[in-house]
């Protein structure tokens, strides 16, 4: 007789209904007016692009310290990968074409992901001025350090509210983006 000892492991993750939920997350988040309206990024596809990455980005950082979530981070990537080659197919690229883009669209990933990362470790508890420089930069288009300050407060405030969050809520999709300016956040 087989014993199921799997109950006693920990739990795996149901890549589709897991990713699904978690990657909605990401561009639910992203989508929130306020960024648009309030904070400057420009509502084009370039800049909700961006504004993906960011969350992306965020998440993704905070994954790297969970033990297993490897396959999860890899997982998101790759449903970040194919939700960028169907919005490229819905907007007429044809299939000569979309690598190349994905090839643009891996190549800011790992750009921004380097940049941000540098930015974010250079940041103090008082400043963070790096980190808005790499936002304003890249979100942005390089104008507007005011609304960058604001964007980088948000990020770290968000990062802070995703280290706070249990791994197990990370891995099963159970937590929430904090609100897109919590009037607690100040740059």
């Amino acid at each position: 007789m087989l014993w199921p000892f799997n109950h006693f492991r920990k739990p795996r993750l149901a890549p589709g209904g897991t990713i699904e939920a978690i990657y909605g997350m990401i561009v639910t988040q992203a989508r929130e007016p306020i960024f648009y309206r309030d904070l400057g990024v420009p509502d084009t596809v370039n800049g909700r692009f961006d504004l993906l990455l960011l969350h992306l980005w965020l998440l993704l950082r905070r994954l790297r310290t969970v033990q297993g979530a490897t396959e999860l981070s890899q997982a998101l990537f790759d449903r970040f990968c194919e939700d960028m080659d169907d919005n490229l197919r819905e907007m007429g690229i044809g299939d000569q074409t979309v690598p190349k883009r994905m090839r643009a669209f891996g190549e800011a990933f790992y750009g921004r992901v380097q940049a941000y990362d540098q930015a974010y470790d250079q940041a103090t508890e008082a400043g963070g001025e790096a980190l808005a420089s790499a936002i304003c930069k890249n979100i942005l288009n390089g104008a507007g350090m005011d609304q960058a300050h604001r964007l980088a407060a948000y990020a770290r405030a968000t990062q802070a509210d995703l280290d706070r969050t249990d791994e197990v809520a990370l891995l099963c999709a159970s937590f929430k983006f904090p609100p897109a300016l919590p009037e607690d956040v100040t740059p």
